[in-house]
């Protein structure tokens, strides 16, 4: 199974690395987070998950299963498949959790036309499948992870509904925050 942990582990830095290169084609933003806080949350991102303490190692619950190894790796892939499918869809308005874009568009195409933050969704599930085929420990990070995307997302609600008061509370109310048809 180490070669699924090594696939997974690869996958994910390829997937930062495009992610921060990408962040640099959004709009402006208004705040304190500015243009580069992509670039410090995406190393943050790649440092932990590069970089394990050491009275983890050998510890790994999901141990030699093949059976969840394949499913952590078919779900990591469904993650960042939904993850770069809405960022391609949000174009230059993306920015990183509570960004607040100057002159923003609302964008309710694609994946957003049945969650209204895929990315979060698609970020979560690729952490699930990543603590599945590799150390079930991680699923601790995907806990942390659905509570500061939950927050983020209520925020970033907040203004949108703010930015679009005639257009986001309709779509508000047909679609989901991170689980279509559920939640």
């Amino acid at each position: 199974m180490r070669i699924v942990a090594l696939v997974i582990g690869v996958g994910w830095v390829v997937f930062w690395i495009g992610w921060l290169v990408a962040g640099f084609t959004a709009k402006a933003s208004r705040g304190r987070w500015g243009r580069f806080a992509g670039l410090r949350a995406g190393l943050v991102v790649v440092v932990v998950l590069l970089v394990r303490p050491s009275h983890f190692r050998g510890v790994h619950l999901a141990g030699p299963d093949p059976v969840l190894a394949g499913v952590g790796l078919a779900l990591w892939v469904a993650g960042l498949g939904l993850a770069v499918w809405a960022r391609l869809y949000i174009g230059r308005n993306w920015g990183m959790p509570m960004t607040r874009r100057e002159d923003p568009d609302l964008v309710t195409t694609g994946p957003y036309r049945y969650i209204r933050h895929p990315i979060y969704t698609g970020i979560i599930v690729g952490f699930i499948g990543t603590a599945l085929a590799t150390t079930l420990y991680g699923l601790i990070v995907v806990a942390i992870l659905i509570g500061y995307f939950t927050f983020s997302a209520t925020r970033e609600e907040r203004f949108l509904t703010g930015e679009f008061p005639d257009s986001y509370p309709p779509y508000k109310a047909r679609t989901k925050m991170l689980v279509p048809f559920i939640l």
